[in-house]
């Protein structure tokens, strides 16, 4: 396996994890598309993704949009107790605006990123954490904006 190109993956799933990490169909039907340019049906690109996912191979699919483009964000962050560590990132976790959530070494420990439609809504979705956590959330909102290339080509 160390010595394989594709590194177990087969050809369709490498392409799939190649190909689609920069220029993302942005259309009402991108995975019927992403199908289209490998050959294979909608169903088939869905199935694939979810394989790789379970396998830890793919951990998110979507877009990622310039800070303020549709709506508003934050970085916020939590210190909790090592035991607590798991019920609260559920918690965070629960959030369809949590797009991210990592436990760092530190003392506010748990991190993770809030988008919401609204500064409304992000305060009600921080206040709601901040009430069942126990914790309270510190605001890191983005002071300068820096582009960070997402992709990572396997070779």
């Amino acid at each position: 396996m160390k010595n394989d190109p594709h590194l177990g993956l087969s050809d369709i799933e490498w392409q799939l994890l190649n190909s689609f990490q920069h220029n993302f169909p942005m259309v009402a039907e991108p995975y019927k598309e992403i199908g289209s340019k490998l050959g294979i049906s909608e169903d088939e690109v869905l199935f694939l993704l979810q394989k790789l996912n379970e396998c830890g191979m793919v951990s998110r699919v979507g877009c990622v949009l310039r800070n303020g483009t549709l709506g508003v964000s934050t970085l916020a962050a939590v210190e909790v107790a090592p035991e607590e560590i798991d019920r609260v990132a559920e918690l965070i976790n629960s959030f369809s605006e949590v797009n991210h959530n990592y436990e760092r070494e530190n003392a506010v420990n748990l991190w993770f990123v809030v988008t919401a439609c609204s500064k409304e809504r992000l305060m009600e979705i921080l206040t709601e954490i901040e009430n069942k956590s126990g914790s309270p959330v510190l605001m890191l909102p983005m002071e300068q904006n820096f582009h960070i290339n997402l992709g990572f080509p396997i070779h």
